[in-house]
């Protein structure tokens, strides 16, 4: 399956990252969004970080242009036409991923292959709601995609292995580490990292440390470059709180469940750094605390 236009539905916190990453590859890129303002938002996160990478002597300006020129931007299905893979990263919702592969399978070529972006849903969930179980599998990339390594290659079990063998290429094209996976919640590092994050959440609530004391802990201990904290606030903490709800679903275990203090957080809009306020607080110049913990 040779590869040359690559989809992404959703330009957010993963999708653009994720576009970006393709056109950098090489590849010609279809980024769609549901609006005009979310699309214009997500492109222009984009061109800030070519304009950073050509400050910083990283890329030539030439190179940035070239990558930009790569990406096209639209709020329409249709565009999503004639490309050979589309990879999703909208919301962590299987009910609207559901819904969106229904419309766009029956509007990319039947060749295409189709990868999901998700965290901890199942793959097989959504393979089945198109007509190409087959050449559906999983690709999930980590935040900030641009920079992390790691590709998790998640084979559901319709997976042909012609398409898992494409999405394996696909992910050493881009300079990425492809990690084969199978289609369990959580796959392989949110299924050890979740339980992680939450211990450092439950060790605040009861008292172990503070908000900075277990973070500085966990970096100077066991040589983390961020703490439990700081981290769920950069994974996000509204993410965290759906890969919680579909491992406690699937293995019914304590560790899984959301503490109160997230369940607490997630109320309040408090989603992490994405929102400006999460354990830490974003508005200043460096992060700080959240003093309403």
């Amino acid at each position: 399956m040779e590869i040359k236009k690559v989809g992404v539905l959703g330009a957010g916190l993963m999708g653009h990252g994720i576009a970006q990453v393709v056109a950098t590859a090489g590849y010609d890129v279809v980024l769609r969004e549901v609006d005009d303002a979310k699309l214009e938002k997500g492109i222009g996160k984009i061109e800030k970080q070519l304009a950073r990478a050509v400050e910083k002597g990283k890329a030539e300006q030439s190179d940035a242009d070239a990558v930009r020129g790569r990406i096209q931007g639209t709020t329409s299905y249709s565009d999503l036409a004639d490309c050979d893979l589309v990879i999703e990263a909208i919301t962590e919702d299987l009910g609207l991923k559901l819904e969106m592969w229904k419309e766009v399978d029956g509007i990319v070529k039947e060749s295409a292959l189709f990868a999901t972006n998700t965290s901890s849903l199942s793959v097989i969930d959504q393979a089945a709601s198109t007509s190409r179980a087959g050449q559906f599998l999983g690709l999930h990339f980590f935040n900030p995609a641009q920079v992390m390594k790691l590709v998790e290659v998640v084979r559901g079990i319709t997976t042909s292995d012609e398409a898992f063998a494409a999405g394996v290429e696909f992910t050493k094209s881009l300079g990425k580490l492809g990690i084969p996976t199978r289609d369990t919640a959580g796959f392989i590092v949110n299924r050890l990292l979740v339980p992680y994050l939450l211990d450092g959440i439950r060790a605040y609530e009861e008292g172990v440390g503070s908000i900075e004391e277990i973070d500085a802990a966990m970096k100077a201990g066991a040589g983390h470059p961020m703490g439990p904290l700081l981290l769920s606030d950069f994974v996000g903490l509204d993410t965290l709180g759906s890969i919680c709800d579909v491992l406690f679903d699937e293995f019914r275990e304590r560790r899984f469940a959301q503490p109160p203090t997230l369940r607490k957080m997630l109320s309040a809009g408090w989603y992490g750094r994405k929102s400006g306020m999460g354990f830490y607080d974003y508005s200043g110049e460096a992060p700080a605390p959240n003093p309403g913990i």
